[in-house]
C-alpha cells in the first residue's frame, strides 16, 4: 500500500520525473519543451528548495516516489525569493524570449515574470500549492490526503487561505479541487483559479 510521508532530498530526481510526466493538464509533456526538466524547474524542486517542510511525496510500495504536493505559505515572499535567489541561475540556460510566441516561450517567461504583488489572490489566499500524481496513484484517496496534510499544516500555521492555478483543460483536477471544497477565483485569460479559506 502506498503512503504519504514528507519530502526527502533524495526525492528531488522523481519531482522532476512526476512534473513532467503529468505537466500537460495531467497528461504526460515528456517532449513537449527542449527541455524536459523546464517543467520541475519551474514547478516543483523549487518549492522543495524554499520550503521542504511544506512538501509531501506518496511512496509506494516498492519504494518509488509516484506523487508530490509542494507548497509555500506566502506567495508573494515565495516569488520574491523565486525571483531574486532561485531563477538567476537558470538564466544562461533559458534566456528570456525576444517574444512570447510559444508554449516554451511562455514557460521561461513564467519564470521571468514572477515578482510579489503578481498575483491578486494573495491577500486573501497567501498560500498556493502544485500538487502532481501519476496515474497509477490516482483514484485511491491519496490526492486527496495530500491536500489534508497540507492544509491541516497551513491552518496550524495560522494561513488565512490558499488558492492555486491549473490548466482548465485539466477537468478532472477542476472537478477534485471542487469536491474539497475549493471555490473559483478570478484567473488570468486561459488560466483557472480556486481557492480554500482556513479557520
Amino acid at each position: 500500500m502506498s503512503v504519504i510521508r514528507p519530502y526527502r532530498p533524495s526525492d528531488r530526481a522523481a519531482m522532476y520525473e512526476i512534473c513532467v510526466k503529468t505537466a500537460d493538464a495531467g497528461a504526460d509533456a515528456t517532449g513537449l519543451l527542449s527541455d524536459d526538466a523546464l517543467w520541475g524547474t519551474l514547478f516543483a524542486v523549487p518549492y522543495v528548495e524554499r520550503h521542504p517542510d511544506l512538501a509531501w511525496v506518496v511512496e509506494s510500495d516498492d519504494g518509488r516516489t509516484i506523487g508530490y504536493i509542494v507548497a509555500t505559505d506566502d506567495t508573494d515572499s515565495f516569488y520574491g525569493w523565486f525571483r531574486d535567489e532561485w531563477w538567476p541561475a537558470f538564466r544562461d540556460k533559458y534566456p528570456r524570449p525576444a517574444s512570447v510566441v510559444t508554449r516554451e516561450d511562455r514557460m521561461i517567461e513564467y519564470g521571468y515574470s514572477r515578482a510579489p504583488g503578481l498575483d491578486p489572490n494573495t491577500a486573501e489566499y497567501p498560500a498556493h500549492l502544485h500538487i502532481d500524481l501519476l496515474p497509477e496513484t490516482q483514484g485511491q484517496g491519496l490526492g486527496r490526503r495530500l491536500i489534508e496534510t497540507l492544509f491541516a499544516e497551513l491552518e496550524r500555521r495560522g494561513v488565512a487561505g490558499l488558492h492555486l492555478g491549473m490548466d482548465p483543460n485539466n477537468t478532472g483536477a477542476a472537478a477534485f479541487y471542487e469536491r474539497l471544497g475549493m471555490v473559483p477565483l478570478p484567473a488570468a485569460p486561459g488560466g483557472q483559479s480556486y481557492g480554500v479559506t482556513f479557520g
